[in-house]
């Protein structure tokens, strides 16, 4: 059976804070696409590790991966190099994933039979990984699993990147000023005078002191520095 990712695309977009977004996410995932182990894995901006979410798995199994089975996990490998999901089947020959190093050293032993990991990127950067197991008889992941999970991969790098950095709201007083107005602003707020500001635009000091005054009527204020407040969330 076919489930639509809607709902979780929905609780994803719909998350207040960066932690209820992992929340969300980690209590949902499962039943989407029949893991039975996954984590959330974060970076800081040193590129080490900085949060881990883990369901099904162990603090060993994250201390083992991270000392042993990171350094040589091709899935992981293909994911930072093309910030895209992978799978096993994906990146190694047919029949060579229980040969691997990985499998070997870290998934034998926790009977992950079959893994994929998806990118969470922010900034042009990789930030984080999804991870999900299968365990035990489960089948291999599908290409519509892959195209799926890119999916939710894409959603959860927009969530987070809005909840890291929010976006600044316009301040309503800026409607109110020209185009050349605003750039007088900007060079009031860096503390220049009407003749350097006058220099600077190409036009007379008188120039700057009348569209000051100006200025002044429309913000409704009657001073250099009560301008620079009014507006410094947009200077």
């Amino acid at each position: 059976m076919v489930y639509s990712l809607h709902p979780l695309f929905q609780a994803i977009a719909s998350a207040p804070t960066q932690q209820a977004l992992r929340f969300r996410f980690m209590d949902s995932i499962s039943g989407y696409f029949g893991v039975q182990r996954w984590g959330i894995y974060l970076l800081d901006t040193e590129n080490s590790l900085a949060s881990v979410d883990v369901k099904g798995v162990s603090e060993a199994f994250v201390e083992q991966y991270q000392q042993i089975g990171k350094s040589v996990d091709p899935v992981l490998r293909y994911v930072v190099q093309y910030h895209a999901p992978a799978h096993e089947e994906l990146v190694l020959p047919k029949g060579a994933w229980k040969q691997s190093e990985l499998y070997k050293r870290c998934c034998a032993t926790y009977d992950h039979e079959h893994i994929m990991t998806g990118p969470i990127v922010g900034q042009g950067q990789l930030i984080g990984t999804v991870n999900f197991a299968r365990i035990g008889n489960a089948p291999a992941f599908s290409q519509l699993d892959l195209a799926s999970f890119g999916a939710v991969c894409m959603h959860l790098s927009a969530r987070l990147a809005q909840l890291r950095h929010p976006s600044v709201v316009p301040n309503p007083l800026f409607k109110r000023l020209s185009a050349r107005e605003v750039q007088i602003a900007n060079l009031v707020a860096k503390g220049l005078t009407n003749a350097e500001i006058g220099a600077e635009l190409w036009i007379t000091q008188n120039s700057v002191k009348q569209a000051l005054k100006r200025m002044f009527r429309k913000l409704e204020v009657s001073a250099r520095t009560e301008m620079v407040a009014k507006l410094r969330d947009m200077l």
